[in-house]
């Protein structure tokens, strides 16, 4: 790596001459630096394809290259992203369809508005993978015709396809009106009966754990099920029959379903299987009886997913803020509730409740500045990154909570300056402070030379514009690389110094001299 180079190829402020320097000498880390730049140029941007061919891939897919800037039989991996966004030509797709890379006929199934005759060349594949990528994005019409395919790894893609149609994969679902499967991946490599060890020692396996096949392909028809149980556009009265199916994994795939009806949700929240009855939790058509009793589920990842139900009642919600680890994340309940709610949560006698209303970043003002005098410091931590709040409120919280809402003031988008200051000075430490210090957009210069002195928060620090240029210049020397590109990524540095970098870097390439005066070696 060149972290210097790496971050002078990032820097915004970096002249469009020192970007074409950069592109001259670029390896495929500073490639993929001034891949991302914002500001390059077309010309640019088929120079750096041309000198990094890794990089044309991303910068086709950004829209800087266009079909003008390819050859498909030079650049066939790019030719393949400007088809995936429909921007290709119909004869690459033609040649590419013939491509001895298996993963790039996979890739060319993969996308959109194929030309009718490269999809007949597709579905007859010699390899089985190239036909179920194209299952898994065909249209309709397409879908419909590899529902019969005689592989049923091709099988289960279609079933996994939103755009099959309906009947079609019921009758997959149920087998009937289909021929029989007549391969599946177990058979294709073992003569049947097989059944794979879970604990397989091959690296090259690629097998799943436990699959089978007696010669009627079990273990896959068993996948294609769960695959069309798991599709949303499957009917659900071709799948609610699952519901007490000794497969837990098709079971499972019920849960998922947006469309199941109550009685089979109320069968599956008495799941024993916990992860079931998580999934079942998101359901958004739940009634209030079975959101109360989810609510009180034994396990922590049921009751985490239901408090980010939208329509858990609140009193339920506040419950689950006691005993349930919900993050500190605005939920859809709250964002959600009305003004009367919101009065009634910030006034609740319970922290739990204030604290769940205190993530709103829309409060009103009367509301906002009442629960910023709260005496619990879980509500006061919630509020403090709320906009509007006064230097004198901010500083209070400080004072009041101490070190269990420091972090959180110091992201407040209104902390002042000098709060700022004052904050890294604060006595015990607190280190996830400094590094929120080190990249708030207001931290000057003083309080940015302390957040440096933290091993976390340097790197942070370094890419801030308000570090004095001198300091920037000998962090380009710093032990740690990421400081180091965060230095020269920084858009302060002068720009006599980032030509200074690139000569030098120029002149190591011939076997110049190691570093001229007053700057950094290597890099």
């Amino acid at each position: 790596m060149h972290p210097i180079l790496c971050g002078l190829a990032a820097n915004p402020a970096l002249s469009p001459e020192l970007v074409d320097r950069l592109i001259a000498m670029a390896d495929d880390d500073i490639a993929t630096h001034l891949a991302y730049r914002a500001d390059l140029s077309r010309a640019q941007a088929v120079a750096l394809a041309g000198r990094v061919e890794e990089r044309a891939v991303h910068l086709a897919y950004e829209g800087r290259l266009t079909a003008a800037d390819i050859d498909p039989s030079v650049r066939p991996d790019a030719a393949l992203a400007l088809l995936d966004q429909g921007a290709g030509r119909p004869e690459w797709a033609r040649l590419l369809a013939a491509d001895p890379v298996l993963e790039r006929r996979e890739k060319l199934a993969a996308c959109p508005g194929l030309p009718s005759d490269v999809v007949d060349t597709l579905a007859v594949d010699r390899d089985v993978r190239v036909v179920a990528e194209l299952a898994a994005a065909a249209t309709s019409d397409v879908a419909a015709r590899l529902a019969a395919h005689p592989h049923a790894e091709v099988r289960r893609a279609v079933a996994g396809n939103e755009a099959t149609p309906p009947a079609v994969l019921a009758a997959l679902v149920t087998g009937e009106g289909l021929p029989a499967a007549r391969r599946c991946l177990v058979c294709d490599r073992h003569e049947p009966p097989f059944v794979h060890d879970p604990q397989c020692p091959r690296l090259d396996c690629d097998l799943p754990p436990g699959a089978s096949c007696d010669g009627t392909h079990e273990s896959a028809v068993h996948g294609v099920r769960e695959a069309a149980l798991r599709n949303p556009a499957t009917p659900v009265e071709a799948v609610v029959g699952f519901v007490d199916h000794p497969s837990t994994l098709l079971r499972w795939a019920l849960a998922t379903r947006e469309d199941l009806p109550g009685p089979a949700c109320a069968q599956l929240a008495s799941e024993p299987i916990a992860g079931i009855r998580a999934d079942l939790a998101a359901h958004p058509g739940l009634d209030d009886a079975l959101l109360r009793a989810l609510a009180g589920d034994r396990d922590p990842d049921v009751r985490r997913t239901l408090a980010h139900h939208p329509r858990v009642p609140l009193d339920v919600l506040t419950d689950l803020a006691r005993t349930a680890k919900i993050g500190s994340s605005l939920l859809p309940r709250i964002a959600a509730a009305s003004p009367a709610e919101v009065e009634e949560l910030a006034m609740s006698p319970e922290p739990a409740a204030r604290m769940l209303v205190a993530q709103r970043r829309d409060l009103p003002p009367e509301i906002r500045n009442r629960l910023a005098d709260d005496p619990d410091a879980k509500v006061v931590k919630a509020l403090a990154p709320h906009p509007g709040l006064s230097e004198a409120q901010l500083r209070a919280m400080a004072d009041r909570h101490g070190v269990r809402v420091l972090a959180k003031v110091a992201t407040n988008p209104d902390a002042s300056p000098a709060l700022l200051e004052d904050l890294v000075q604060h006595k015990p430490v607190v280190q996830k402070m400094f590094r929120e210090v080190a990249r708030h957009r207001s931290a000057t210069a003083s309080a940015l030379l302390v957040c440096l002195t933290d091993r976390q928060a340097r790197p942070v620090a370094a890419g801030h514009p308000a570090v004095p240029p001198p300091v920037l210049v000998e962090l380009l020397a710093d032990p740690e690389w990421q400081v180091v590109e965060a230095a020269a990524a920084n858009p302060s540095l002068p720009p006599a110094v980032m030509w200074d970098l690139l000569r030098h870097r120029e002149g190591m390439s011939r076997g110049g001299a190691d570093s001229p005066p007053g700057l950094p070696a290597g890099g």
